[in-house]
């Protein structure tokens, strides 16, 4: 993870995209999110760090602070509407708008087709509910923003080229791609952009996790398996994640919007 020590170092590390602007990563807590809010702040933004872990939103909000930025962290179980809408409610009473929404919720389904019904649900929860729920919550705040409003969700490859091992993960992560696709219609005539990333294997400990439910596989093997499917030949830092996002999230992707865009090491290409 990198972190900076000073506004100066920020800027010209990247310079300030975001200056000034609002915007909330929703499942901050670690890993893909933790850099994205990382990143985000580096950009100028104030950044509203919110994962279901409050001590792990503040470890990211104390990194945000100690490289120069500003946050605030907040708690929140992104899968209840009433808490999203109680956070994005807090978030219009300090700021009265917002400019950015990154969704970052989500996590891996059960493997094969015998799937029990709790464990369906909940990942219908994660990965689908929490979407909804964020812009449903925040899309009043997201209309205040002149223009600058940017939503950008995360799915994964498995939606575009199918999970060999989790038919489940594939349906609830490539449901966020229609959604999308429909909230960018729905959200134009406002100048609200939406947008969704689909990364492929990340160095996080949620790649171990999922590697780790393959049957009758040691982990080693899968994990070396795994990355030699990939072009360029290893996973990508959750750094690399976080600047396809501040790129959504920022002007220069001003005429962008409807967009499913893979970061993977050109997996999906093949």
């Amino acid at each position: 993870m990198t972190t900076v020590s000073t506004k100066d170092d920020v800027r010209q590390s990247y310079g300030r995209r975001l200056e000034g602007r609002i915007a909330a990563v929703v499942g901050a807590g670690s890993g893909m999110g933790r850099a994205i809010a990382l990143r985000f702040a580096a950009e100028g933004a104030h950044v509203v760090v919110a994962d279901r872990d409050l001590d792990a939103a503040r470890l990211t909000h104390e990194a945000i602070l100690a490289g120069g930025g500003a946050s605030q962290a907040v708690e929140v179980d992104a899968t209840k509407e009433g808490d999203m809408r109680r956070m994005f409610d807090g978030v219009g009473k300090e700021h009265g708008r917002l400019h950015v929404l990154h969704n970052q919720v989500g996590g891996p389904s059960p493997i094969g087709y015998e799937v029990p019904e709790a464990e369906f649900d909940k990942a219908v929860a994660l990965n689908m509910k929490s979407a909804f729920y964020g812009y449903s919550s925040a899309y009043d705040l997201l209309k205040k923003a002149e223009g600058k409003g940017s939503i950008v969700f995360t799915a994964s490859t498995s939606a575009l080229v199918g999970s060999p091992f989790s038919p489940l993960y594939s349906m609830v992560k490539s449901s966020l791609i229609s959604f999308a696709k429909s909230v960018a219609l729905f959200s134009a005539k406002d100048s609200v952009r939406a947008n969704v990333i689909c990364p492929g294997a990340v160095d996080t400990p949620m790649l171990s996790e999922f590697h780790a439910q393959v049957p009758g596989v040691p982990l080693d093997d899968v994990q070396r398996n795994f990355v030699s499917s990939i072009p360029l030949g290893r996973p990508a830092r959750p750094e690399e994640i976080a600047g396809v996002a501040a790129f959504l999230a920022c002007d220069d992707s001003s005429f962008v919007t409807g967009a499913v865009i893979p970061v993977d090491g050109g997996m999906v290409a093949r």
